[in-house]
């Protein structure tokens, strides 16, 4: 009898055919059920703790996941896909991961009655593009984007699941007037940076009604002389990219004298050098010195005595939105400065004090294209907690400025499409309409679970729902704090149609990728061969160095 051939290492583990597929099911489905009480405004909280031991309290599926260690490799797929859906468009992490679960879950079936995987495939890929084409078509509506009170509506949707609904109201109005300051349209590009242009400042103590959003920016400095100004209003400010003090050599420098007066001509030098970029600024007589780099005792004396307050050390980043929000450029030179340089947009500079922190506010800005959030709170994770919240609130505006299209909430649009779906799937030929139904059926996940984490009867208000859909009703949805069935128009809860065709897409399509594997090779090493192999790498490396003067 022929000994049977390895071809793999006996240290590498290998998985194949109907048990991967399997596995990789329950996977998922185990990842789906750590998130699933977090959907709807009865969401539960989950407290976290991170390896460094600090703690996480949030709803956020994507927090949540990000601060979970996992070791199965379909179980990592899953974690991704909520952290790309934040990527793109920042809110439905949470559904997102409910539904791809569900989606494999009801393809174990077919799998284990032998249906090859690419028929289910096939079947998922196809109603997709209908599930879509049906939401594109039939059920968004267009939303007018100057109309507040409907933007805060749509806002309030997304806010209503997180901690921060008791301060619905102050949230939807930050979010909205955070994105709306940072929107530039340019040549019909719509630009909305978010990340860039509209910085949370976190700062703990006074309540969370304290928070506002900005006319302007606000960073962590002090000005650099305590004889300088705190308070200017109409300040002209000078951005810089460049120290106000001696150039120092880039690496070590030597400098030999010959005479005692070589000594003070050196000194003499410096200070001169100093001198005249200081009058380069002054020159252009601003109010106020902003710059990346340092400013030296002598260039604090200089502008002291010309009534200019200096900062020093701003971040890029900041200087970025300062010179967005006080018009302006920011410059390299000093020998370059030049009056349409100046920033001269900013109502007022003061500097204030929270805590045992000094905090440069410049505000009442004319027509700011950056802005600061400030947000107040009893502690760092509520603080934590509240800028993860406006975070989606704000990418909610923004998705909706970017596509104004709506689509119901509450569960309505799934329980429409479960029910367009399931007469589809009636026209479709041969086997392929089993797994097309199972996809319709798995749509529902979405209200079952609001109904489920509501407390009420699931399966008794699951048929009236699907009952309404049936008689043409296409907006009936859950109240997520009762559990009863509502119409959407009259209760007004509405998600963005990016988010939901986003929903749909990454679910299906990650629950196709994992359904294609059926084969799992993975190289379990022991520690101590990595650590030996490391050590044989150092020795071959220290090798060569040694009979090198020899010959």
């Amino acid at each position: 009898m022929q000994a049977p051939m390895l071809v793999l290492k006996n240290t590498s583990k290998r998985e194949s055919g109907r048990k991967v597929q399997i596995s990789n099911i329950q996977a998922a489905k185990t990842i789906s059920d750590v998130i699933r009480t977090c959907l709807g405004p009865k969401a539960m909280l989950k407290m976290l703790m991170d390896p460094m031991g600090g703690i996480v309290m949030t709803n956020d599926g994507n927090a949540i996941l990000r601060e979970i260690q996992v070791q199965h490799p379909a179980a990592k797929s899953m974690i991704e896909i909520s952290r790309t859906q934040d990527e793109e468009v920042g809110d439905g992490t949470t559904s997102v991961i409910i539904l791809a679960g569900e989606l494999l879950k009801v393809a174990e079936p077919f799998l284990l009655e032998n249906m090859h995987p690419t028929v289910v495939i096939a079947a998922y890929r196809q109603a997709l593009e209908d599930a879509v084409d049906i939401m594109r078509k039939d059920l968004a509506t267009a939303v007018d984007i100057n109309n507040r009170a409907e933007m805060i509506k749509i806002i309030k949707s997304s806010l209503g699941t997180k901690f921060m609904k008791g301060w619905n109201d102050l949230a939807c109005g930050i979010a909205l007037d955070a994105v709306k300051c940072v929107h530039i349209e340019d040549r019909g590009h719509k630009e909305i940076d978010i990340k860039r242009y509209a910085k949370v400042e976190k700062v703990p103590g006074g309540s969370i009604d304290m928070s506002e959003i900005l006319d302007g920016v606000m960073f962590n400095k002090d000005v650099t002389h305590t004889g300088m100004k705190r308070r200017i209003e109409n300040p002209r400010i000078v951005m810089l990219d460049c120290n106000l003090e001696y150039k120092k050599g880039e690496s070590q420098t030597n400098l030999e004298f010959m005479q005692e007066t070589d000594f003070r001509r050196i000194l003499q030098l410096e200070e001169d050098y100093i001198k005249q970029i200081c009058d380069d600024v002054i020159a252009l007589k601003p109010d106020l010195v902003l710059t990346e780099k340092g400013v030296s005792d002598l260039a604090q004396h200089f502008l002291l005595k010309a009534g200019i307050s200096a900062i020093r050390r701003l971040r890029k980043s900041d200087m970025n939105r300062v010179a967005r929000a006080v018009g302006g450029q920011i410059v390299h030179r000093t020998d370059e400065l030049k009056e349409a340089d100046v920033g001269t947009n900013c109502g007022l500079f003061e500097i204030k004090k929270f805590g045992d922190e000094y905090f440069t506010f410049l505000t009442k800005c004319k027509e700011p294209k950056a802005c600061t959030i400030l947000l107040r709170g009893a502690s760092k994770d509520v603080l934590m907690e509240v800028e993860r919240n406006l975070q989606d609130a704000m990418n909610v505006a923004r998705n909706v400025m970017m596509d104004p299209y709506l689509v119901p909430g509450g569960g309505a649009v799934e329980a429409s499409l479960a029910h367009r779906l399931m007469e589809k799937s009636k026209a479709i030929q041969g086997v392929g309409q089993w797994p097309y139904r199972a996809l319709a059926e798995a749509l529902k996940v979405i209200p079952k679970t609001l109904m489920q984490n509501c407390g009420v009867n699931t399966i008794r208000t699951m048929t009236t729902l699907t009952a309404k859909h049936a008689t043409g009703g296409t907006t009936w949805g859950v109240d997520g704090d009762t559990g009863d069935i509502v119409d959407m128009n009259d209760f007004g809860v509405w998600d963005t149609f990016q988010v939901k065709s986003q929903v749909l897409k990454t679910a299906i399509e990650t629950a196709i990728l994992l359904l294609r594997i059926d084969d799992i090779v993975s190289g379990v090493k022991k520690q101590s061969d990595i650590e030996a192999e490391k050590m044989a790498g150092k020795f071959q490396e220290q090798q060569p160095q040694e009979p090198a003067g020899e010959e």
